[in-house]
């Protein structure tokens, strides 16, 4: 089943969507209530059967590294027309089990994906809300605690200029070496 669409022709019709979601972006508002800006590179792979995107925060740790870093692969199946997100992302290394696993149903230019528990209890929600009008993305993140959501985070993808797709390399993010004392 998973290697079902990496051997598949052509990307369908409903993959449009994710192709709009393909570049390079500044992704910027609230996380956790706080101001953010994190840069993301989006990008087909395997055959055109994923569309994996990379996603690092601009704020810094102490130790010079990004606070926030995600890799993420979204696959489209044509045969249930749903979507599957897989998050993998540097606040821990449980991504590989269920819990890390997200599905949608397109509903017009949104991408509703649903995060479940252990249990099978919602837990998690993440909305990609396209805006044709702007070439530009929401991302409307809510925790679910017995059906009742909180807000996790509200936040916008802008797409980056041409001229601007160059993001900083690792050594760029950690800024210039430090002096030997």
């Amino acid at each position: 089943m998973l290697c079902y669409r990496a051997f598949a022709d052509e990307p369908g019709q409903s993959e449009i969507i994710l192709d709009r979601l393909a570049g390079h972006w500044v992704l910027s508002g609230k996380l956790r209530g706080r101001e953010t800006t994190h840069d993301i590179s989006a990008d087909w792979t395997l055959n055109h059967g994923y569309l994996r995107i990379h996603e690092i925060s601009r704020e810094k740790k102490p130790s010079g590294e990004a606070a926030y870093e995600a890799i993420v692969f979204i696959a489209y199946n044509p045969r249930t027309e749903d979507y599957t997100c897989l998050w993998l992302d540097s606040t821990s290394n449980e991504g590989l089990n269920a819990q890390g696993i997200g599905h949608a149903k397109r509903s017009g230019n949104s991408l509703p994906f649903v995060f479940r528990d252990a249990d099978g209890q919602l837990s998690f929600e993440n909305t990609f809300l396209y805006d044709p009008a702007s070439d530009s993305w929401k991302w409307i993140l809510d925790n679910v605690e017995a059906e009742k959501r909180k807000p996790f985070g509200r936040v916008t993808l802008a797409r980056l200029a041409a001229r601007d797709k160059s993001l900083p390399t690792k050594a760029e993010q950690k800024g210039p070496p430090k002096a030997r004392e």
